[in-house]
């Protein structure tokens, strides 16, 4: 079902329909139970890494709240942003669709509205939607005001392109008038959506992102009171970061770790806020984040690269009604286009013909088991930080739950057991002794591009295609 049928068929009433595992899925959910639809709050945060959580055993980082979280939820302990960019991950999200599908490779280009979106299929369900925070899918006009045409379906709406000043954050509602969140914007942003869950706990149903911009840099802007919860001199680092920068390495992450200690709290407040209402057990509840940072692992700083430090990301799903309130892990990989058709899928919601991703419901729920699947992970174009000038290349790869096997333009380029090597320090590319390794995950590889129509050409091929305008580094140029 293209989009413009889907739309036209929203009236046709909440009647449940099912592709593919989703349907076996939601008779589990239901088996004794009432057939309530059950509320979302999506959360997610900007550039926060998977390896940057206690429950994940960094001893350093606080996050009390995340990690009770963590106890309560299932774990996708191998979550993987496939082409680890801010607005790539954010149209994957969106749509459901891979990177060369929604055309969104780059940042600060605009999404086309030839999916449909998460907000439509909500919609078509009986639902309220709702976006809060940061939204960086409006092409480069980051501060501007974005018309409801251009919002993917979202009724409510308090949004900006993207910033990352957090102490002088702005936003737009329905009207073309700036508005301001009062102090760090994080918090302001969870209080709305606060008022937001409590005025939409009785009646329809709702589905709510809120899209935080911290722990990205600027590092060192979180309230006071966090970064002095931090002595940066006594962390430990992980062991691919070189001698030469171990003090800075140090340094940055008191202040990653800052940002990430108020957005801990904020989890707390949600928390508080499903059960205060009485709506927790019917509420699917999903923390994550759209790609990870570096950190000065390989001496490198922010995304793109697929080392596990860029492409690795906390996902956390919670949701009683259907998984009980004990935790579990889920090792096998999910990737950024499977969210959609994960979430719809658990809500017994028609799955779009214009996904691409997979439902993943079923093995949520119990209903199936885990499988080694193999997540696509991608940069079709370098830019911004990570220039040709300073390694960055296109590349295709996948990340299942032990390796990473990575191509470039040349051929085999990154093989990582990543059982045995964590911090991916020792390359067995192109090595006889992993000759029969790296050709089965060469062919994962293959059977992934050709599923995906992925021809793997160069990154100018893509920007003309897409009739992009870039400068000397890649970069599509943004205005604010």
């Amino acid at each position: 079902m293209k989009r413009r049928e889907f739309l036209r068929s929203a009236g046709i009433g909440a009647a449940s329909v099912f592709l593919g595992s989703g349907c076996s899925a939601a008779k589990r959910v239901d088996a004794g139970k009432t057939r309530r639809k059950p509320n979302l709050v999506f959360v997610f945060a900007d550039q926060w890494r998977a390896q940057a959580m206690g429950y994940a055993g960094n001893k350093d980082v606080k996050t009390p709240n995340l990690d009770k979280l963590a106890a309560e939820s299932v774990n996708f302990s191998n979550a993987v942003s496939g082409c680890p960019v801010c607005s790539p991950y954010r149209a994957s999200l969106i749509t459901g669709r891979y990177p060369l599908t929604h055309g969104v490779f780059l940042n600060d280009v605009l999404l086309n509205d030839e999916a449909v979106s998460l907000a439509q299929a909500y919609t078509k369900a009986g639902y309220d939607t709702g976006y809060i925070g940061k939204w960086h899918l409006d092409g480069n006009r980051r501060a501007a005001f974005i018309p409801r045409e251009r919002r993917q379906g979202f009724d409510f709406w308090k949004v900006l392109g993207c910033t990352h000043s957090y102490n002088n954050s702005f936003y737009y509602a329905d009207e073309n008038i700036k508005l301001k969140w009062e102090g760090y914007d994080s918090i302001a942003q969870t209080r709305e959506a606060q008022r937001y869950i409590r005025s939409h706990s009785k009646g329809k149903p709702f589905a709510l992102v809120l899209s935080w911009g911290p722990p990205h840099a600027p590092y060192h802007t979180a309230p006071q009171k966090y970064r002095d919860m931090f002595e940066p001199e006594k962390f430990s680092l992980r062991g691919n970061v070189p001698k030469d920068q171990e003090a800075k390495a140090q340094k940055t992450l008191a202040g990653y770790y800052a940002h990430i200690a108020v957005l801990d709290d904020c989890i707390a407040e949600l928390v508080a806020t499903l059960k205060e209402t009485g709506i927790e057990r019917h509420t699917i509840f999903v923390f994550t984040s759209d790609h990870g940072d570096m950190l000065h692992s390989r001496g490198q700083m922010k995304k793109q690269r697929p080392y596990d430090e860029s492409i690795r990301v906390p996902f956390l799903l919670r949701y009683p009604a259907a998984t009980g309130s004990k935790g579990g892990t889920i090792d096998m990989p999910i990737n950024a286009p499977d969210i959609m058709p994960t979430l719809l899928g658990l809500s017994r919601i028609e799955i779009p013909e214009t996904v691409e991703g997979t439902d993943f419901s079923d093995i949520v729920t119990g209903k199936a088991k885990p499988k080694d699947n193999a997540a696509l992970i991608s940069c079709q174009s370098p830019f911004g930080q990570w220039t040709r000038k300073n390694g960055g290349k296109e590349y295709r790869g996948v990340r299942t739950k032990r390796y990473t096997y990575v191509r470039d333009l040349n051929g085999p380029w990154l093989l990582y057991d990543n059982e045995k090597d964590p911090y991916q320090l020792d390359n067995l590319c192109n090595k006889p002794q992993h000759a029969k390794l790296q050709k089965k995950l060469e062919g994962l590889l293959s059977q992934k591009l050709k599923k995906t129509n992925d021809e793997f050409l160069a990154g100018p091929d893509y920007i003309k295609k897409w009739g992009y305008k870039v400068n000397e580094s890649g970069t599509v140029g943004y205005t604010n």
